[in-house]
């Protein structure tokens, strides 16, 4: 969540940086809860100071010839009506400290200075884009076709099983799918340094309310059973962040580059904004996989280390020979917790166009305001809020999605790019 210091500092101007991504901040409504919540305090410290004069009367009162029992009783009256007073004064306070947090929960962060103005997707800026997006001298299929001629993708059984947005694959394809998993696991632990991490696929809902996906995004989630506030998780991006919470990390703990974790897990979401889009095949399923990227870094850090994480996602594409461009998202676009994003897009030769496959965006120390994740600064020796940055590396239905429509043959057949045969048992084609 935003700094409440901050907010309090200057609410117009949080209200103008918000309104750069389309959020309406009522900075008039802050300022009354705030004033409210102040006034509270200012009266329970008056009524405090009240109490401890009151409490030194009875010694007044006998002095001034009345009884101790007599002193006694009118004192403990107006102590009394003091105490009742402060309670009720209390839970005032306690009422509007709870309106000030639900509203701070409700805030999504600042964009940095450097994310474009923009309503929409369409208003976001490219920065570059790598290899060459055809031309093939066929025409060519999308991956459902692909796969099910080689009957190796199968929707329809999926759906008897479970239901609409699920495949079933086969053979070879379920091969390819495993495959790309280890490949971008291993580039990522052995080459790019990260510590991978196996983590549970069910969260509570303090781990969802320290990432920002509660409380504005719970129809996008799977709910298990109400009475025990447990979900599936939407991203691993979740469960491996909240590692964080809580913890104080000594600055050794970090090392040079900040902690960085690498995390396979499936991930599971409703998309409940996106009925009648996608609903053929791997692009938009209620279950994937993903290999997840999370940087826990120092705040001097945060803007590199996001340069160097989303650096470790092209090169999975570079290496599967995928054209993609990487864009910017503006304020529009823009992740109700992020405040910079880069979205790499691969290219789809059967849809003619850039699709994401992932999203790699620095928090600042949004997500770690709410999970107090914090690391002891040694020019201080105080406990100081970390940088929290992560993206896909990369989704891998997306990813499968992307190698057979770009490696397809004329026949039909699918070249299985040379980083994965390792992984394929030396297997060059598919379907041949």
């Amino acid at each position: 969540m935003l700094d409440i210091k901050a907010v309090r500092q200057d609410p117009e101007g949080i209200a103008k940086a918000l309104a750069t991504r389309g959020f309406a901040f009522d900075a008039q409504q802050f300022k009354e809860l705030d004033a409210r919540r102040k006034q509270a305090d200012v009266d329970s410290q008056n009524l405090l100071a009240e109490r401890k004069s009151a409490s030194k009367k009875i010694g007044v009162l006998v002095g001034q010839g009345m009884s101790v029992i007599d002193a006694k009783a009118q004192v403990n009256e107006t102590l009394q009506n003091i105490a009742a007073q402060i309670d009720d004064l209390t839970e005032q306070a306690k009422q509007v400290q709870g309106e000030l947090e639900e509203l701070l929960l409700s805030i999504p962060n600042v964009p940095a200075a450097e994310v474009p103005a923009g309503a929409s997707e369409d208003d976001n800026l490219e920065v570059c884009r790598w290899g060459e997006a055809g031309p093939f001298d066929f025409e060519v299929k999308d991956h459902v076709a692909l796969g099910e001629a080689l009957r190796q993708l199968d929707s329809e059984t999926a759906s008897k099983i479970t239901g609409s947005r699920f495949t079933v694959m086969y053979g070879g394809l379920a091969g390819l799918h495993r495959a790309l998993i280890q490949f971008m696991l291993n580039l990522h632990t052995q080459e790019h340094g990260y510590t991978e991490i196996y983590v549970p696929y069910i969260v509570n809902r303090e781990s969802l309310q320290g990432t920002g996906q509660l409380p504005k995004f719970e129809e996008d989630l799977f709910k298990l059973r109400a009475e025990q506030d447990l979900y599936l998780i939407p991203t691993a991006e979740v469960p491996v962040t909240n590692v964080a919470r809580d913890r104080i990390f000594e600055d050794t703990e970090l090392g040079a580059d900040g902690v960085k974790f690498a995390c396979h897990t499936p991930c599971f979401r409703s998309e409940a904004g996106s009925y009648g889009r996608d609903t053929r095949g791997l692009i938009r399923q209620h279950q994937f996989e993903k290999v997840e990227l999370v940087r826990l870094v120092r705040p001097q850090q945060s803007a590199e280390a996001l340069e160097q994480l989303t650096g470790h996602a092209e090169k999975v594409l570079q290496l599967l020979e995928l054209p993609y461009r990487k864009v910017i998202l503006c304020g529009g676009d823009l992740g109700f917790s992020a405040c910079k994003t880069y979205d790499l897009e691969v290219w789809l030769p059967a849809q003619d166009t850039y699709r994401e496959i992932s999203s790699c965006s620095n928090f600042g120390d949004y997500q770690a305001r709410r999970m107090q994740a914090r690391w002891r600064n040694p020019a201080t020796g105080k406990p100081e809020l970390l940088h929290t940055i992560n993206g896909s590396g990369l989704a891998v239905g997306r990813t499968l999605v992307a190698v057979m429509e770009n490696h397809q043959q004329s026949d039909g057949t699918i070249r299985i790019p040379r980083v994965l045969q390792p992984y394929m048992n030396g297997l060059t084609i598919l379907g041949g």
